[in-house]
């Protein structure tokens, strides 16, 4: 039987401090470890492909992140490739530091399981580099593109109080339900442009 973490939704303050950062120690503390176990169920449940420990109430500097290959199912060849996302197998990010390698200029909805059942585009850099400590506490320097480079962004702006409502295109933020009805089978250069027209106003 999985075990699920309650969810912070918008709205909660935890969601908009910026995270404590982990000792070495800590993060092997058998507390810490559970945690991790238990964030790793909570998303796989949810589903999704990243959470933030802010996202479950702690105000830590860890998050966790995994886009599996069944996620990938239903999303067109074309689509996977615009967005340059692959399989990524599950890993820890704790006290990240990240670097944008790219300007923040590529667009594509995004998605947030603290604000459930909307979405909205997303300016993201294409290219990242994160160092930051695994689940044993040990340094990593990763370095990524496209999808990955995205859900690294946006894992990391949780630790730092950060939503994408922050970053995104005002004209975008659409229930996932309109979203399906009026903006799925638009390109993102066509919902980019949609989302920045102001027509009729006056």
């Amino acid at each position: 039987m999985s075990l699920r973490l309650k969810i912070s939704t918008v709205g909660e303050p935890v969601l908009r401090q910026v995270g404590r950062e982990l000792t070495v120690d800590e993060i092997n503390s058998p507390s810490t470890q559970q945690l991790i176990e238990l964030m790793r169920e909570t998303v796989r449940d949810a589903p999704g492909v990243g959470l933030a420990a802010p996202q479950v109430g702690m105000s830590l500097q860890l998050a966790v992140i995994e886009d599996r290959p069944e996620y990938h199912q239903g999303v067109s060849e074309e689509d996977l490739a615009a967005r340059e996302r692959k399989p990524v197998p599950f890993h820890v990010v704790i006290n990240p530091k990240i670097r944008l390698l790219s300007e923040p200029d590529v667009v594509f909805f995004e998605g947030c399981l603290s604000l459930p059942g909307f979405t909205a585009m997303v300016p993201r850099a294409r290219r990242v580099a994160v160092d930051c400590l695994d689940h044993r506490g040990e340094p990593v320097r990763i370095e990524a593109q496209g999808w990955y480079a995205r859900i690294l962004q946006h894992e990391i702006d949780h630790l730092n109080g950060t939503l994408y409502i922050d970053r995104m295109l005002s004209g975008s933020f659409a229930s996932v339900e309109n979203y399906s009805r009026y903006w799925k089978d638009k390109s993102a250069k066509e919902a980019e442009k949609l989302a920045s027209c102001r027509c009729g106003q006056g």
